[in-house]
């Protein structure tokens, strides 16, 4: 499904679950099996015919969950998807995503510049164990993109916005090179929701780590695949299905926490941009070097304009370029302990501001070859931009750090 309405608007007409006895608040489902009426209800239910969408039929907690069901729905309103299969991580969600789609022997072609965690999962686990090869590109060069192609090329895979680099995935260009080729373009949204909608721009399936922005708070581990419900229906196959057979459950309290946080998701996904931008804005003025989608400077900053709902910003995530892995941590260091400015920590997403030495914590599984290659310097900071306390007061916090260590005048 694609259209072009506002996905809050989408939200707000998905998001109608009433409690068990009329609460306002949809139920915590905590059952792990669930009983039917009669008894041919069960084969039906094991044979496809009856289920969540069949009857409201549940099986297994395994197979489908009402509560997770529901913040699927969700989800999928969130994304513009026919149906949405939630997960209990953003990695179970590419894996059981990849393995789905591909047999061994096929082939995908995937952003340079991805999740390190990713990156490990295409790079060395596929190939292992599925004998399925990735071929890696810079995803913004189109034509580095259709030379990789082969009779083998099942899937193009990349993150909207890269890990941890910030490029914009062309994806309406992509879009149309999948279609022509009769290959599937998944995208990973998790650092941008409600900004950019990857369906409407002619992917077919969007993974997010709800971990991230979705859930807000640093406190849940969670996945979420949107998708056609032909394919959400495919992994839940008895036999061949990555979601059924592999497993990754999500845990219907998680779902319950995640779906009274998604209300709030316009108002923090604005704010994190709103500061970000204002961060960003400030180191140039101060002629400091930024990595930010927001700034006319950054190579992809008008592309951003074009696919971009831009009521929610240019995102709550840029890039500070120190050098040497050294000064990085010397700069980290400085804005945790001295200056209270934020967490040395992985993630994003987060009310307050995390941040990371990306080549030596959330890259660290590629190469140095690898990290060359997808502009990964050593001193690459990683600023996952929060919203507590005052604009300025973080500014100038930011600021005094970066004069202790010599980088600001």
């Amino acid at each position: 499904m694609t259209d072009n309405q506002d996905p809050v608007e989408r939200m707000a007409t998905a998001r109608h679950e009433f409690g068990e006895h009329g609460g306002v608040n949809m139920s915590i489902e905590a059952s792990t099996t669930f009983t039917v009426m009669e008894a041919d209800t069960l084969p039906a239910i094991f044979q496809g015919e009856k289920g969540p969408n069949q009857g409201g039929c549940y099986l297994y907690g395994r197979h489908f969950n009402p509560t997770v069901y529901n913040l699927g729905q969700q989800l999928a309103a969130l994304e513009g998807t026919e149906a949405g299969y939630c997960t209990a991580s953003g990695m179970s969600a590419i894996s059981s995503t990849l393995i789905q789609l591909c047999q061994p022997g096929d082939e995908i072609i995937a952003a340079n510049s991805i999740y390190g965690g990713t990156f490990a999962l295409l790079h060395d686990l596929l190939p292992a164990k599925n004998n399925i090869n990735t071929r890696f590109v810079d995803i913004t060069d189109l034509k580095a993109v259709k030379a990789a192609i082969t009779e083998k090329t099942k899937v193009i895979y990349t993150e909207t916005l890269s890990n941890p680099t910030l490029r914009v995935a062309p994806l309406p260009l992509l879009a149309k090179i999948a279609q022509q080729h009769k290959l599937t373009l998944v995208v990973d949204n998790t650092f941008s929701p409600l900004i950019i909608n990857p369906i409407n721009l002619g992917a077919d399936i969007v993974l997010h780590s709800l971990t991230k922005f979705i859930n807000g708070a640093s406190d849940t581990i969670a996945g979420a695949i949107c998708a056609r419900q032909d394919f959400i229906l495919d992994m839940m196959d008895l036999h061949q299905g990555t979601l059924m057979l592999l497993g990754p459950t999500m845990d219907p309290e998680i779902a319950f926490r995640i779906s009274m946080r998604l209300p709030h998701l316009p108002l923090r996904i604005k704010e994190h941009s709103l500061r970000a931008r204002f961060i960003a804005n400030k180191l140039t003025e101060n002629g400091i070097k930024v990595n930010y989608p927001g700034l006319p400077t950054h190579p992809d900053h008008q592309l951003f304009k074009e696919i971009a709902n831009l009521e929610y910003g240019f995102g709550g995530i840029l890039t500070l370029d120190m050098g040497t892995e050294t000064k990085a941590n010397e700069l980290m260091n400085c804005l945790q302990n001295e200056f209270q400015f934020g967490y040395m920590a992985v993630s994003l997403g987060y009310f307050d501001t995390l941040m990371s030495c990306s080549g030596s914590s959330t890259s660290s599984e590629l190469s140095e070859e690898n990290k060359q290659s997808a502009g990964i310097s050593p001193g690459l900071i990683r600023l996952a931009i929060g919203y507590t306390g005052s604009a300025e007061q973080r500014w100038q916090q930011l600021s005094s750090a970066l004069k202790k260590i010599d980088a600001l005048k």
